[in-house]
């Protein structure tokens, strides 16, 4: 009797990629993977360099503002912390580009918070803006405001947007602290900052209307800027980390 015909005689061989996948699906080509590998990659690198970037950023501007303030020709812990950017000041420019670096390094920390945060993001990037007007438009001497003193047309936009930029960072601290689905370290350093710059924020208005330029409003600015500078380089580097790990 003949022996019978072996199976799979005369077919051809299976497709190896077909075995590979289980015999129902094409496999992948190897450059579709490596490219779709690569967006990936880039999207995952993406917020992390936008923080390392925003707290360069926002450190370096601190500093800048800091030793303009600090060295220049203004009234001390008396003035106006925008008074070292005064036009004829020879610290002016130093001030000036400190307060640009701030506003990228708060517009870098909107682009490298997470999607749940876009409220807090858009928050941050208004103040960024704010802060750009308030950088290059300079008050004049003394930085004149009402109620108590006469302010000329570019000290109203100076003020106004300073105090807007400050504002909107604030509130941002308050958006992220109040988040429920934010990462859980982002919220609770919003909290610890929020919970400090609301009250000096409240104190500062009433100061600036019923006390006016003083020692005591003096104050109450530097702490109120040095807390928004602590919580965005904090929270920078705290999505630095977060994103490399």
């Amino acid at each position: 009797m003949a022996d019978p015909p072996a199976t799979g005689a005369g077919r051809p061989s299976a497709d190896p990629r077909r075995q590979a996948h289980g015999g129902t699906r094409p496999a992948v080509d190897a450059p579709g993977r490596r490219a779709g590998g690569t967006r990936w990659r880039a999207a995952a690198i993406a917020p992390r360099i936008a923080a390392g970037a925003a707290a360069g950023s926002i450190v370096a501007g601190a500093v800048a503002v800091t030793v303009a303030v600090v060295a220049g020709p203004g009234p001390g812990l008396t003035g106006y912390v925008s008074e070292a950017g005064v036009t004829d000041s020879a610290y002016a420019p130093a001030y000036r580009i400190g307060v640009f670096a701030l506003a990228a390094g708060v517009l870098l920390l909107a682009a490298a918070l997470p999607p749940v945060l876009r409220l807090a993001a858009s928050l941050l990037a208004a103040g960024s803006v704010f802060a750009l007007i308030s950088g290059a438009v300079a008050c004049s001497a003394g930085c004149p405001l009402p109620p108590y003193e006469q302010a000329t047309p570019a000290d109203l936009v100076h003020g106004g947007a300073s105090i807007a930029a400050v504002g909107a960072v604030v509130l941002a601290m308050l958006t992220t602290a109040l988040t429920r689905d934010a990462p859980r370290a982002l919220r609770r350093l919003a909290a610890v900052a929020a919970g400090i710059a609301l009250p000096l924020s409240a104190a500062t208005a009433v100061a600036l209307l019923a006390v006016g330029r003083g020692g005591l409003l003096a104050l109450l600015e530097r702490f109120l800027l040095l807390v928004c500078a602590l919580w965005g380089t904090a929270t920078a580097a705290t999505l630095a980390r977060r994103s490399g790990s």
